[in-house]
């Protein structure tokens, strides 16, 4: 550890770690991808990056992953935590005739079926890896107060669902279901209100925000996407070449912007930087972003210039860590997770 460590800001890496290609309408689960995070990680552990795995039940029931996150648990080299796609999450209670094209949000189901399947997501990773999962991102990016006072209820303590300058308006789930705009919320970190999360409160269960950025455009450019329908191809054209943000997501075309983002983080005080990336982007064909194998290494060339930028400038540290510093630093006292429960049986067959 560097003399300063304690005193550098964070860089914390999520890897949603979910089925191969979950954006297609496919009814088969696929797991391929899990043979793909071991050169990932061994990315991380070159510069001393701390990855945080947040990881469906699909992933979960994974033998390769399961033999892969063992190892990385057992290194003490990463964390895993929980992610949840709903429609492939039991108990599977159908919302459509076609969940897996339309996937709906985990908040669009009955509160009963919402906390059951929490449950299943949870006690699958505390039975798999022996753990107690503390951190959490929801599925498709969609939180509300009843999914956050369940994560409460289950004793997560760090959530990184929130996407500041980002409205989902327009983002399909189950027809007639409602979406998340959260233009409006913090950027900085905040202990969520169960009762409204686009505020601080006094729950146990840490808002860690996506680092996203809102572009400067000029007016011209913003009259002329307020013209652009919402939905279509001018729109998502528009999205392409003019984007109203800039993530600390890799996209294929972005390491520059990346790099400055973490640069301005850092000159401007800010204590945290946060990655994404999900783990079938790792691997060619699982997603629609690397099609191949020339654009996965081109990914992997992008990532090693941000991660040997962010080594010089950064700590690394996982979401649970990153909460526990928080709230030492914010003067509350320890939060301790809930005890595992005892083991349940799952009566489905492994996807993988």
């Amino acid at each position: 550890m560097k003399s300063d460590d304690r005193f550098r800001a964070a860089f914390i890496i999520t890897i949603d770690v979910e089925a191969d290609d979950a954006w297609s309408d496919c009814t088969v689960v696929r797991t391929r991808n899990a043979a793909f995070l071991p050169r990932f990680q061994a990315l991380c552990e070159k510069y001393g990056l701390r990855p945080t795995y947040l990881v469906d039940w699909t992933m979960a029931r994974s033998p390769a992953f399961q033999e892969f996150g063992r190892a990385v648990i057992g290194r003490d080299k990463a964390e895993i935590g929980m992610h949840l796609h709903a429609w492939t999450t039991p108990p599977i209670v159908p919302l459509t005739d076609e969940d897996h094209r339309y996937k709906p949000f985990l908040m669009q189901y009955p509160e009963t079926v919402m906390a059951a399947k929490v449950e299943t997501a949870t006690r699958t990773l505390e039975d798999t890896f022996l753990i107690t999962p503390v951190s959490h991102r929801a599925g498709r990016w969609m939180l509300n107060e009843t999914y956050a006072r369940i994560l409460i209820e289950h004793g997560y303590l760090a959530d990184c669902s929130v996407t500041p300058h980002v409205s989902w308006q327009g983002t399909t789930g189950a027809p007639g279901g409602r979406t998340q705009d959260y233009t409006r919320f913090p950027e900085d970190p905040y202990f969520i209100d169960p009762h409204a999360v686009d505020r601080g409160g006094d729950s146990p269960l840490l808002e860690v925000p996506m680092t996203i950025a809102h572009r400067g455009y000029g007016p011209l450019t913003h009259r002329v996407r307020a013209l652009l329908p919402r939905r279509g191809m001018a729109r998502r054209v528009a999205g392409r070449l003019l984007p109203e943000t800039i993530w600390m997501r890799p996209n294929g075309r972005n390491r520059r912007a990346m790099i400055e983002m973490a640069r301005l983080a850092r000159h401007s005080g800010r204590d945290h930087v946060e990655f994404m990336l999900h783990s079938s982007e790792l691997m060619p064909d699982g997603s629609p972003y690397f099609r191949t194998e020339r654009s996965v290494e081109a990914l992997y060339d992008d990532m090693e210039a941000l991660f040997a930028f962010a080594a010089d400038q950064f700590r690394g540290q996982t979401l649970a860590e990153y909460r526990t510093g928080f709230a030492a630093r914010a003067g509350r006292l320890p939060d301790h997770p809930k005890k595992p429960a005892a083991p349940m049986t799952l009566q489905t067959e492994d996807p993988s």
